[in-house]
């Protein structure tokens, strides 16, 4: 019979690659809780509606990219090909907005049928931002702040750029698009074929073209920033000098848009060259409009998402994973000899209790000294504790390190604690 495997583009993460999510999410986890922010938690399946509404029926996404289905009641759901909507339904959903302000998080899978390449998979992680209720541009750079502080924590500073750009308004939005389907429905034939696609359903998605012949076009087109209204001007300007206070770089894209149809006003990208085409490891902005698009009241919303797979193979391809990050044990307790078993669960807890923060794996189904010294040094620890009936009647352990060249010893139980805290380092 032949073995099922994982669907394309649905990965595994095994249990010696979760250290480093660990270690990300972690890192992630600290920093939000720093600027106050909240955890929320959403279902991973939603009504098909919900997307259709707020990302847009003429996106991608939408088009060709979800998992929808009907369930056995004949109802439309969709596998979350992001968050924000998710996340605007449930704080409308549950009053969370009325009269407030919110900032809040999340992080998990999302899902989207795309062609499966490196940092780009069907099934993805993000970690997701959403701020509600404040309308001016300080918001804006609270969320550049903190996630260049997340860059700095985690050794990225200087291998991030900020990309900037104001949108406008719908009105102002919608002017502009005029003005550019007018200019680039004369240069038909120059376009790619996603291009000619996009110019009848979501022309201004083609600013963000990769196709050479398009961007040669494109140095013609009319430009955005000369169609944004007033107070769109002013909040950026205004979130400009925030950052520059601040000593955040940035550089301004005009030809930064999001895919999505809800973004208004701010839009950004945290990008590297790093990763080849898959530069982006962090992309949002402002969404004023869409918690009253999804049956709210208005709401003044930003938000941002990045990328856990892209952001550890980031990591990984600069070599910036601390060595400590490698999921290993530090100490492995082994015993020997009748009556032996229940003493080595006795020191390991002991140890446990003593040493919070510190893996002690205790030796389990038997076997041969030299069949548990080997299961000990691929367990990764630095010290063995060797347990045998002598060791039991006297009360003590031989520590055997596994990582140094250092003696083999032996300690009282009492004496142990103390002495492996100082071998640690945390004394």
């Amino acid at each position: 019979m032949a073995k099922i495997q994982a669907i394309r583009g649905m990965n595994d993460i095994l249990p010696e690659q979760t250290p480093v999510w660990q270690y990300v999410e972690g890192a992630a986890r600290r920093i939000l809780g720093s600027y106050g922010y909240q955890e929320i938690r959403m279902p991973v399946v939603e009504q098909t509606d919900l997307f259709k509404r707020s990302i847009g029926e003429v996106t991608d996404i939408v088009e060709k990219e979800m998992y929808t289905f009907e369930d056995r009641n004949g109802d439309s759901l969709t596998l979350r090909p992001e968050g924000t909507a998710g996340c605007v339904r449930a704080a409308e959903e549950h009053g969370l907005l009325f009269n407030q302000t919110r900032r809040l998080w999340y992080s998990g899978p999302m899902f989207r049928h795309e062609r499966p390449q490196k940092g780009r998979y069907r099934q993805f992680h993000q970690i997701g931002v959403e701020c509600f209720g404040m309308a001016g541009p300080d918001i804006d750079a609270e969320l550049l702040m903190l996630t260049a502080r997340l860059w700095k924590e985690l050794g990225l500073e200087g291998h991030t750029r900020l990309e900037l750009n104001s949108i406008g308004t719908s009105t102002a939005r919608k002017q502009y698009r005029d003005a550019l389907v007018s200019y680039l429905s004369g240069y038909r034939d120059q376009l790619d074929k996603d291009s000619l696609r996009r110019l009848e359903t979501n022309p201004l998605r083609i600013l963000d073209s990769k196709a050479e012949s398009t961007r040669k076009v494109l140095e013609g087109a009319p430009s955005l920033a000369d169609y944004l209204d007033e107070e769109s001007i002013q909040h950026f300007t205004q979130l400009r000098s925030l950052l520059d206070a601040a000593g955040i770089d940035y550089t301004v894209n005009p030809r930064l848009v999001r895919g999505l149809d809800y973004y208004g006003k701010t839009v950004f990208e945290w990008v590297t060259d790093s990763l080849g085409a898959q530069g982006t490891v962090c992309a949002g902005g402002r969404y004023d409009g869409l918690v009253e698009q999804l049956g709210g009241k208005p709401t003044f919303a930003v938000g941002f998402a990045m990328g856990l797979e892209r952001l550890i193979l980031l990591l990984e391809t600069l070599d910036l994973v601390p060595e400590s990050v490698n999921g290993n044990a530090h100490i492995y307790v082994a015993a020997m000899g009748e009556g032996t078993a229940a003493s080595a669960f006795r020191l390991a807890e002991m140890l446990r209790e003593a040493l919070p923060g510190r893996v002690v794996i205790t030796h389990c189904g038997g076997g041969s000294f030299k069949s548990q010294m080997k299961k000990a040094d691929r367990s990764g620890a630095e010290y063995a504790l060797i347990l045998g009936e002598n060791e039991v009647a006297s009360g003590t352990v031989s520590l055997k390190p596994l990582r140094s060249g250092e003696d083999q010893q032996e300690v009282a139980w009492r004496e142990l604690p103390a002495l492996l805290r100082s071998r640690f380092g945390n004394e």
